[in-house]
């Protein structure tokens, strides 16, 4: 007999309980993002970060269009759709990345990660903005105990560099734009818009913002041919670009975005795991204990809203 899981529905709208198929949604997020960061950072160098988040979105959006026609997925929206779907490719398929990929120049690429879980405060923040509704007592707990853990474990790479606080700010910037695109994206589903079509054009008109971007700024449009630079565009279109995010959006109309945001915080171990073994990365009494709050904090969330 196929188990189900039975989910209540909390006052701003979001389901209270988890099915296997959410387990299963996080854990491809997990493996997704924390294979990113260091896919992010083998972009850097002669191409220009703009270019190469144009190409990669560039590449995804015609798989995704590709996708979606042999899927017989729909794909035409009414003109007011195309806004929310400007709005995506604004805050979730440009901007917020284009941030995280000039942080890269100055940090470790699990710190960057790491910066990036904040998301989950943020999000609860919005929300309860929004909504004009104190949050719960507890999801502030969690999330406060998870950022302290991130701060600890951002701490002795503030202390070593001066250029620490320039890449904490980008990273920040980029945090926010993509929590913002959390709530657009949520309110996507709930106007009964599918999640594969809003995200291949989401992507499509992220492709064109940072185009124009990278046009305005007068950046060459080019294409590092080596083994290292193609691989990691290979994995960072198919992998963290429409795989991942694909999960991702599917989670936040399953659970609203609070406790899908909150999923940011569990793949920063593993990306500073991975950092630790191909950029020397060091971990220190700081990064151990910040690393045991960022844990406690994700149980005290998905415990609190069950």
């Amino acid at each position: 007999m196929r188990s189900r899981q039975i989910c209540m529905t909390s006052p701003d709208g979001e389901q209270t309980g988890m099915t296997p198929r959410d387990y299963f949604l996080y854990a491809v997020m997990v493996f997704g993002w924390s294979t990113s960061w260091i896919m992010l950072k083998q972009q850097l160098g002669i191409v220009a970060p703009e270019v190469s988040l144009f190409w990669r979105y560039l590449a995804a959006a015609l798989l995704m269009f590709g996708l979606s026609a042999m899927l017989g997925q729909r794909l035409r929206f009414a003109a007011y759709d195309h806004l929310r779907f400007l709005a995506l490719g604004l805050f979730l398929f440009s901007a917020n990345f284009l941030m995280f990929y000039y942080a890269g120049s100055y940090g470790a690429s699990g710190l960057l990660a790491v910066v990036f879980s904040t998301a989950s405060l943020i999000i609860v923040l919005m929300v309860a903005l929004i909504s004009w509704q104190m949050p719960k007592w507890m999801h502030v707990m969690a999330a406060m105990i998870g950022i302290s853990g991130v701060l600890l474990l951002y701490l002795p790479e503030m202390l070593a560099s001066e250029t620490a606080l320039v890449s904490l700010g980008l990273c920040l910037a980029g945090t926010i734009f993509f929590s913002i695109g959390n709530l657009v994206s949520a309110a996507t589903q709930r106007a009964g818009l599918p999640v594969m079509g809003a995200s291949t054009w989401g992507m499509a008109y992220g492709t064109g913002l940072l185009g124009l971007f990278a046009s305005l700024n007068g950046s060459p449009f080019i294409i590092e041919f080596t083994p290292r630079y193609l691989l990691s565009l290979a994995w960072l279109v198919v992998i963290s670009s429409v795989i991942t995010f694909a999960c991702y959006l599917t989670l936040v109309g399953r659970i609203g975005p609070s406790r899908a945001g909150y999923a940011t915080v569990m793949f920063p171990a593993f990306a500073l795991l991975i950092s630790t073994a191909f950029e020397s990365y060091r971990w220190s009494v700081f990064a151990l204990f910040g690393l045991a709050l960022v844990v406690t904090g994700n149980i005290i969330m998905v415990r609190s809203r069950r």
